[in-house]
């Protein structure tokens, strides 16, 4: 038996002695290289570009709700019937749905929940938290509409296939997008930005080529008119760009960029924020008021009627050329594909804030196109105007934007919710003035209804 004293370092391989010797010769040159000053460190500002393209991302999904076909229905209705008089709803509607967006936003980075899952604690009782959550459900169905429609749409025209089989292809739409994406959210965020890309670049060459009158879109910028027959647009511009969906889902996308979750991280989060906001919605909102523009400059004043979609695109085609009318079908696919993107992420964060759950996208999305595609497919076979449910759809929406926007005041302005990061008392007073205008907007339509009735 050989004890621990009598263990003696076995011979060592010829071949390891070598090396050892090796690595012996060379120690000077690599205790040089050891001692040898580090890499420059990245500086600060590379450091921050880095932390905030990490974070960018949830205004570019949100800004879908200035651009998608509710969008398109409400801007080409209005300027080819109006001209340019009702550019001003469209500037209105902007600023105020970046200033909300980004209280929404500001929630999640805030609390790190989101503005459904607050709602749930405070309503407490399930009945009223499933109450709540039907009718969110209900301007979710109202965004899916239009969605269907603008691809169903956008396919006819393309490839002149008929509405019914385009509608049919179209229901199918955004499992190729997550299918597409796999599980990385990041790349459905890219998808997104690619879609809102087209429509804006579509929409330069758009403005280009119509060469609209620059006078008068400055003069009705600023110059608000208001009667009975434009009400129901009015409030269609501002139902499809203060979405609701839109407002809702925010608050979800944002709380997900939070890692550590303690104050300094918050802090430069919310920077980050409010800079994603102002790129993404700024540039949205220019996108918004270019489709008015296009569809005042193009169609207003030729003599011929444009009361649908198809007639849009049919008349671009004598006026401008094919690659005009082409651009447009085009961007309207774009705009269709990218909001049913952010309508199925609206419906997850609403489902796991107020329910608790989560189901997949693709299950979510066979649910709301079951509950739409029927009533839409009768609406199409007996003939009924697409460009009229389009603006209807987005009268809806108008009028459930309260639903998310009363929590969203709430929740912001409530230090015990927020803590240090609650809404200063003039960012209350300027967000609530503008939820008294959308109110008010809505009564004016609702009572000229009543009135017509």
């Amino acid at each position: 038996m050989i004890s621990l004293t009598d263990w003696r370092k076995p011979e060592l391989p010829l071949s390891v002695v070598f090396l050892d010797n090796q690595i012996e010769s060379k120690g000077a040159r690599y205790s040089e290289m050891s001692s040898a000053p580090p890499k420059a460190a990245r500086s600060p500002t590379r450091v921050r570009n880095s932390q905030f393209l990490k974070f960018f991302g949830p205004a570019l999904v949100v800004s879908v709700a200035y651009v998608d076909p509710g969008n398109f229905g409400t801007a080409i209705a209005a300027g080819a019937g109006y001209n340019y008089d009702l550019l001003w709803v469209v500037w209105l509607a902007s600023i105020m749905a970046m200033l909300l967006q980004y209280l929404s936003g500001k929630i999640g980075i805030a609390t790190g929940r989101s503005m459904p899952d607050l709602v749930r604690e405070r309503l407490k009782s399930r009945r009223k938290v499933l109450a709540y959550w039907l009718s969110c459900e209900t301007f979710a169905v109202a965004t899916d509409l239009a969605e269907f429609l603008g691809v169903a749409l956008a396919l006819n025209l393309l490839l002149g296939i008929p509405l019914l089989w385009a509608a049919a292809i179209a229901s199918f739409d955004v499992i190729f997008i997550f299918a597409l994406a796999g599980r990385k959210f990041r790349r459905i965020e890219t998808l997104v930005g690619i879609l809102v890309s087209i429509i804006g670049f579509g929409y330069v060459y758009e403005i280009f080529i119509t060469q609209p009158d620059f006078i008068s879109v400055a003069l009705h910028s600023v110059t608000p008119t208001l009667t009975p027959a434009t009400g129901p647009l009015v409030i269609g511009i501002i139902g499809a760009t203060v979405m609701p969906h839109a407002l809702a889902v925010h608050s979800w996308l944002t709380k997900n960029k939070l890692t550590v979750g303690d104050d300094e991280e918050k802090h430069r989060l919310l920077r980050y924020h409010f800079a994603d906001n102002a790129i993404n919605l700024s540039i949205a909102g220019l996108v918004n008021a270019a489709i008015l523009i296009m569809a005042a400059a193009a169609f207003s004043g030729t003599g011929e009627p444009v009361n649908t979609l198809e007639q849009a695109y049919h008349t671009l085609t004598p006026l401008f050329g094919v690659l005009a009318s082409s651009v447009f079908a085009i961007t309207l696919l774009a705009s269709g594909l990218s909001s049913s993107t952010t309508g199925v992420l609206a419906g997850q964060a609403l489902m796991e804030g107020l329910l608790g759950r989560t189901i997949h996208p693709w299950l979510r999305r066979v649910v709301l196109r079951v509950i739409n595609v029927v009533p839409t497919f009768v609406a199409i076979y007996v003939g009924f105007n697409a460009l009229d449910l389009l603006v209807y759809s987005q009268v809806i929406l108008s009028l459930l934007i309260p639903l998310p926007l009363i929590p969203i005041l709430y929740l912001t302005a409530s230090k015990r919710v927020m803590g240090q990061f609650v809404n200063r008392t003039t960012t209350t007073l300027v967000a609530l003035a503008f939820a008294l205008l959308i109110l008010a907007f809505n009564a004016y339509f609702l009572v000229g209804v009543f009135l017509q009735t």
